[in-house]
């Protein structure tokens, strides 16, 4: 019997223009042989024509409209009373197929809770890749507060009803099994990478870097969030002027005015959101790989989509406050600092500057990240479902 899939994502397909671990999820079950359907289930702030509409990728998005489109009645899409009758279409869609495929209900966020009790699933499961009930900019506030213990409710519900959850550090893993009380239908799988997009592109994309410059660049890829430590750059850009940072990715901060300012140092850089398609070409206008990550409980929690890229690109990368990376720390491959020492990270960087190009470590790199090919990772979940 062929299966649907029914994936709650946080926002539409297209949001933001980020490809995250839920989107590779999703098309790899898409095109698996026994898929009859995926369907990406998610909220919107925005009113809609049509709720439910096909993908270029076949994957059919169906909407859920938030209760105004101000982004602090989002809580809403953690409490029942204000999408419990919003879901009822598509519940009643899938009780007419579940007479012909198996039904599955995939969590990739505790958004929509009551659909564990509204639907007889044929399993459950959570992809569970962030601490949902952390700020992400480390600051605590009653506003916070409210959030997270709603947030936390409604996760707390999905978890009891899950068949199996998977996590993508340990750190999250252990807390789900403390909630649980059982480590029983609790795995660890880490982010992986689309091996062969990053490992085997020669193509940069040009008239980015200023002309004639030939020194050594420093590259952040991805969401830009409060969660990076922007005045540590900031302060390695004004002692390191001969060094180029480029950040590639749409700005996630609200304007946010640390990330203003580290703008205008003269050898930073910006180019906004990118195509998913084109992150290959400036992943090779890179040296040297950073995630600038703060000290913060959510950062605990991270294991970051990018640091099989850069690795798969033969990049060597610098991470911070990444306790879940700690492990592939290699000579010249990876790594990692628990400090926002600049000093510290100019060393580090120095070091890496000086084995950016030596192939024996390109390789090391590229073979390290071709052990975590995304195909592999949702296989073997696969098999736990």
């Amino acid at each position: 019997m062929k299966n649907i899939h029914i994936l709650v994502a946080t926002g539409e397909w297209a949001q933001d223009q980020l490809r995250y671990r839920r989107h590779r999820l999703a098309e790899y079950l898409q095109n698996h042989p026994d898929t009859k359907e995926v369907i990406w289930l998610c909220p919107t702030p925005y009113r809609k024509e049509n709720s439910h509409t096909r993908l270029s990728n076949g994957i059919k998005q169906w909407a859920i409209q938030d209760l105004f489109p101000q982004k602090v009645f989002r809580f809403g899409r953690y409490l029942d009373v204000f999408h419990k009758t919003k879901v009822q279409p598509l519940l009643q869609y899938l009780k007419e197929e579940q007479e012909q495929y198996t039904v599955n209900l995939w969590y990739t966020f505790p958004g929509f809770p009551s659909l564990t009790e509204l639907f007889s699933w044929n399993k459950v499961v959570y992809d569970c890749s962030d601490l949902w009930t952390s700020p992400i900019n480390g600051k605590n506030s009653i506003l916070a507060n409210f959030r997270k213990n709603i947030i936390a409710g409604a996760e707390n519900r999905i978890i009891q009803k899950a068949n199996v959850i998977f996590c993508t550090s340990e750190y999250l893993r252990k807390r789900i099994v403390e909630k649980l009380g059982s480590e029983e239908k609790v795995f660890t799988f880490e982010n992986g990478v689309e091996f062969d997009l990053f490992a085997t592109n020669p193509l940069q994309t040009e008239n980015i870097l200023p002309d004639h410059f030939d020194g050594t660049v420093l590259g952040f890829i991805g969401g830009i969030k409060p969660k990076l430590d922007f005045d540590l750059i900031k302060e390695v850009a004004q002692k390191k002027r001969e060094w180029l940072f480029l950040f590639v990715g749409p700005d996630g901060t609200n304007d946010h005015p640390e990330f203003k300012n580290l703008l205008s140092e003269s050898n930073v850089f910006w180019t906004g959101s990118v195509a998913p398609s084109d992150v290959p070409k400036y992943m090779n206008l890179i040296d040297i790989g950073i995630m600038p990550y703060k000290s913060s409980q959510y950062n605990q929690a991270v294991f970051p989509l990018k640091l099989f890229e850069f690795l798969a690109a033969g990049k060597s990368v610098l991470g911070m406050h990444l306790p879940s990376t700690e492990k592939y720390a290699e000579e010249s491959v990876y790594v990692h600092l628990d400090t926002n020492d600049s000093n510290q990270f100019i060393n580090v960087c120095e070091q890496l500057e000086d084995t950016k190009n030596q192939e024996n470590y390109i390789q090391k790199r590229k073979a390290l990240a071709k052990t975590k090919n995304w195909n592999e990772v949702f296989e073997d979940m696969c098999l736990l479902v």
